[in-house]
């Protein structure tokens, strides 16, 4: 019954000839399949197909468990060829079906609805001993996509006994009353589309495997069409597009609504890899899925569309999920929960040195501050605008939150609601936020710094429930089709609720305004008056914030933070930086904006474009200094180099006020100590600081100007060892800790932790501070944490004999030489200490182990007069003196208009941009600029 089907000759239809009961198979033709999976039984009377990897397990072993892997339309059991493959290495047995109608199983003529699947499915695993009667008691997990994915949780909802796992990809369980299925489905079940579509043509699955991203190579593709060559082939894929439940009278509705509530009570560990680009299976069906299995991994693989499987690593993602949540068996045959912690080959693995306590001093709030200080007429917030400052005192904004607080409440906020803030720093943030955070709900900040696409990216992924943001978000909103209820910042006018009715209620139509927050404010005022309290305040640990990473390095990740590590945040910052309520300052760099009030510090916003740090000017910055005396400034290293070159615009007010402040942060990018003294000259009195961190942890280290002048000493005299190669971030914070990942010799951080001063790898941090996880990133989260409580940052450096730490590069942009390892940074400075260099990349070209060291320069149109001419060789003397400053080899310098770098903070070289380009131009190709 279970015996493999012999390879059959093959015609004109790559992959398989006709049979009378359909499609023969010949898997010599498919790529990425061992022949020898090939299998097929006969049940109930019915051919089914099926690739099995049982013969690619070691022999005498007994598998781990067995996958139980179901496609969707009209792919085939193909999909799963990298999972058969990982399976095998992992020694798990994976079972990979054709439905009927489908892939190599027989054509049987006949219409399949969903209970009819479903049941199906479960006699093929009854007559295979995967359940039933004849179970061989192996752990189930199943695996499907598409409309697999329902017949898969079908199958998982009828086989409690046998099921140990569920693993889903981009598929859906429920259609909700009222709302229509995808565009493309309901174009494919159009009377006048479906035939000619599914059937009589293969426009369907054409379709379909274009979706792929890349695109899917010729013989593979060819392999995806094999068994679907004849009108007759097909009829299987028209039939299972008209078996879509649109709505209640469908014929399949009613098992649909079993599986939606079946699917609820698995308590079994779940595993969701989603592919966003998705044009059937939209974002909505992701978040239902959560809504049934709250307790399920996620990872949403950022650029994969519906064919993820292909797309992704969802095979290698799925291998190692199962060894993270310990299912199925070892190889003793005892089930992987009863396991010795010894033998677990997947378990945490030993911390590499001390963690931090809990906290360092008793859990505070974020908003306590603003309680204690709530009776205060002292000023608390203060924004600068082309219109004049505007400003709360701490009572004021006490009070504005406290109402906001309730009228969230009131509205339908709760506690664990997501509650995106789209609303530039200011008054209007300060309030939401902290209104937010003390309903209990999470707040979901991405700035618009990420740009558009980066923004739809970041609210899509985040899902928020509820949106608060000014008109101009909110357009975006509906625009983009960003999920949650919207509620408008402050209207554009005087109020939408001020307008006439009419227009109020054509305005809330068209954007879907749900309501104001001059509304919610007038409504949690009356709630106040009237006695209302406020939910019980949230835990230290529940979740209280989703923030972004810059997207620097690839699409920007959604960081959660709970409220004791956003608390464990704000004491890093004071502990480092001397900072209390009587100490002000002002915050050009976002993540610092609110943190005054966080501090009980009264807090300014300069008078510039938040998504573009380089426009704060040295007068807005002497403005919002001198409209709260502030002690200290927080800038990235391009709105400080604006300031520097806009100095001489100063009157000498304003030159006074800059006088006036104490200390002053260079943070989001590296800065060189040249750069940083710059500023000394605009604010004299100032001691310089540059912090060393990221959205995951901020600060890790932090260093003086005066200690940059002593490390690169050190490093020049060789008094110190380990002194040198790399920018120098200083020494950890309070409570922080630092190690490195050593790099083998193909540039891999593969090592165990170490503090030994000289050894170049992965920096590896931790601290009260830290990030409690991605956002739906459940593969990156994991890699992320091999070290349980420490966090693998990503980027390159060592550490020194004096405990300071040196940043290098990025794991990602090691450059692997025939010669060994190079990293990046200090080709890079020492390439900006050429005259007329203002920026420099140092990038890779060929192949990993004989790659070039090639510099990448933006020079000073006052010194090089083709300074803006297009992208080229560098001009023999620039080149020249590039290789003279460089302690490696340079194969080849280029000269660039602009070198191009992060959209958040305008610092940080995209250096993987930059060595693409540099490979085509290299290559002779038309590259045209970076």
């Amino acid at each position: 019954m279970t015996a493999p089907v012999p390879a059959a000759p093959s015609d004109d239809a790559a992959g398989g000839v006709r049979g009378s009961a359909g499609p023969v198979p010949d898997p010599t033709t498919w790529p990425g399949v061992d022949p020898e999976w090939s299998r097929d039984a006969v049940v109930g009377g019915r051919r089914w197909h099926y690739l099995d990897n049982a013969a690619s397990l070691p022999a005498g072993t007994t598998p781990r468990g067995t996958l139980l892997c179901v496609h969707g339309n009209p792919t085939w059991s193909y999909l799963w060829r990298s999972v058969l493959a990982a399976g095998a290495d992992a020694g798990w047995r994976v079972v990979a079906v054709d439905q009927l109608e489908m892939g190599y199983s027989e054509r049987t003529g006949a219409h399949h609805r969903l209970a009819d699947r479903v049941r199906q499915l479960g006699g093929l695993t009854d007559a295979l001993g995967l359940s039933g009667p004849s179970w061989d008691g192996l752990p189930v997990v199943t695996v499907g996509h598409d409309w697999g994915g329902v017949v898969s949780m079908g199958w998982a909802v009828d086989h409690p006994r046998e099921l140990a796992g569920l693993v889903l990809t981009n598929t859906a369980v429920f259609q909700a009353a009222g709302t229509k299925v995808p565009y493309l489905l309901r174009l494919a079940r159009h009377r006048a589309v479906h035939g000619p579509a599914t059937e009589l043509s293969p426009a369907f699955l054409d379709v379909t495997l274009s979706l792929a991203r890349p695109p899917l190579p010729a013989d593979v593709r060819a392999a995806y069409k094999a068994p679907y060559r004849s009108v007759r082939d097909r009829r299987g894929i028209g039939a299972f597009v008209e078996d879509i439940p649109v709505d209640a009278a469908h014929p399949s509705h009613a098992e649909l609504a079993r599986l939606a509530a079946g699917v609820g009570a698995l308590g079994v560990p779940a595993l969701i890899m989603w592919g966003p680009k998705d044009p059937v299976f939209y974002e909505r069906y992701l978040r239902d899925l959560l809504t049934r299995l709250p307790h399920a991994d996620v990872h949403r693989f950022e650029g994969a569309g519906h064919l993820v499987v292909e797309d992704a690593d969802v095979a290698g993602t799925v291998v190692t999920w199962l060894d993270r949540r310990r299912l199925g068996r070892d190889a003793s045959g005892a089930p992987a929960a009863a396991r010795a912690p010894g033998g677990d080959r997947s378990g945490p693995r030993p911390a590499p040195g001390p963690l931090p306590t809990a906290a360092t001093a008793p859990y505070r709030p974020l908003y306590a501050a603003l309680l204690e200080q709530a009776g205060s007429a002292a000023a608390a917030v203060v924004a600068m605008g082309a219109a004049g400052p505007s400003s709360l005192t701490w009572a004021e904004l006490a009070t504005r939150v406290h109402h906001l607080a309730l009228g969230l409440a009131d509205s339908g906020v709760r506690p664990g609601d997501r509650v995106s803030l789209l609303i530039p720093p200011g008054v209007d943030l300060t309030t939401a936020l902290f209104a937010c955070l003390r309903v209990g709900a999470t707040v979901v900040l991405a700035d618009a710094g990420l740009g558009i696409k980066g923004l739809t990216r970041a609210v899509r992924g985040a899902a928020p429930d509820h949106i608060i943001g000014i008109e101009r978000a909110l357009v975006a909103a509906r625009v983009f089709g960003w999920p949650g209820r919207k509620f408008i910042a402050r209207p554009a006018v005087a109020g939408i609720e001020m307008l006439p009715p009419r227009t109020v209620h054509s305005r809330r139509r068209v954007f879907g305004i749900h309501g104001s927050v001059p509304e919610l404010l007038v409504r949690g005022a009356s709630l106040a008056a009237a006695g209302t309290q406020l939910p019980p305040e949230p835990g230290p640990d529940s979740d209280a914030a989703i923030l972004f990473t810059s997207g620097s390095t690839g699409p920007a990740k959604g960081v959660v933070y709970t409220h004791r590590r956003l608390a464990g945040m704000r004491d890093v910052v004071a502990a480092t930086y001397g900072l209390s309520p009587e100490r002000s300052f002002v915050a050009g760099f976002a993540p610092f904006a609110l943190l005054g009030t966080a501090l009980g510090a009264t807090s300014a916003t300069p008078d510039m474009d938040v998504t573009a740090p380089a426009t704060l000017t040295a007068g807005a910055l002497a403005d919002a200094v001198a409209a709260i005396d502030a002690y200290a400034v927080f800038a990235s290293p391009s709105a400080l180099d604006n300031v520097v070159r806009t100095s001489g615009d100063l009157t000498e007010a304003q030159r006074h006020a800059l006088g006036e402040v104490r200390l002053f942060l260079s943070a989001g990018a590296p800065i060189s100590s040249a750069r940083l003294a710059r500023v000394t000259d605009v604010m004299p009195a100032a001691d310089a600081h540059t912090p060393y961190g990221m959205t995951e942890a901020l600060p890790l280290t932090d260093i003086s100007l005066g200690q940059i002048r002593a490390a690169e000493a050190d490093a020049a005299a060789g008094a110190v060892p380990g002194a040198g190669n790399g920018t120098c971030v200083g020494a950890p914070v309070p409570g922080a800790h630092v190690r490195i990942v050593p790099l083998d010799d193909e540039g891999r951080a593969t090592g165990e932790p170490t503090d030994e001063a000289g050894v170049t790898g992965e920096v590896l941090a931790t601290a009260p501070n830290l990030k409690d996880r991605y956002d739906r990133l459940w593969a990156t989260q994991d890699h992320s944490a091999t070290w349980p409580g420490w966090h693998r940052t990503g980027d390159v450096g060592h550490l020194d004999a004096a405990g300071r730490l040196w940043i290098e590069g990025r794991v990602t942009h090691v450059i692997v030489t025939a010669a060994g390892v190079v990293t990046p940074v200090q080709v890079e400075n020492d390439s900006l200490a050429v005259r007329g260099v203002v920026r420099a990349a140092a990038v890779g070209v060929g192949p990993i182990g004989a790659q070039q060291v090639v510099v990448v320069v933006e020079t000073d149109p006052d010194v090089h007069a083709g300074a803006r001419h297009p992208a080229t060789l560098a001009p023999e003397g620039l080149a020249r003196a590039v290789r003279a400053a460089a302690r490696v080899p340079v194969a080849a310098v280029l000269r660039v208009p602009e070198v191009p770098t992060d959209v958040r903070h305008n610092s940080k070289v995209e250096r993987g941009r930059l060595a693409a380009w540099a490979t085509r131009m290299l290559a002779g190709e038309r590259a045209g600029n970076p």
